[in-house]
């Protein structure tokens, strides 16, 4: 992959996770407050203790499994972005 497009995908995630906030939560709320039920729906789901830290990893371990089958620039997009909103939740917690 060349440098450029390095830098193009980690500029769109910057801009997914940093800079699209207040689009991202008229749609769908808050980023880390959807993790956050949906890490709650999920341990109800599933009997199991699942936190929005899990909620993070399980969707990077989503699409780097489909990357796996099928190489789209989307895959990889949104693993950046969930790894910085990641990075994000794992510094707001301190």
């Amino acid at each position: 992959m060349s440098k450029k497009i390095k830098t193009k995908i980690l500029t769109e995630a910057e801009d997914i996770v940093n800079n699209r906030s207040e689009e991202k939560e008229r749609m769908y709320g808050p980023f880390n407050e959807g993790m956050e039920r949906a890490a709650m729906i999920a341990s109800g789901m599933t009997g199991k203790d699942i936190t929005p830290t899990d909620m993070y990893k399980m969707l990077i371990a989503l699409k780097f499994s489909r990357e796996s089958y099928n190489h789209k620039e989307d895959n990889l997009l949104d693993s950046v972005a969930y790894i910085a909103a990641l990075d994000n939740h794992i510094l707001n917690e301190k």
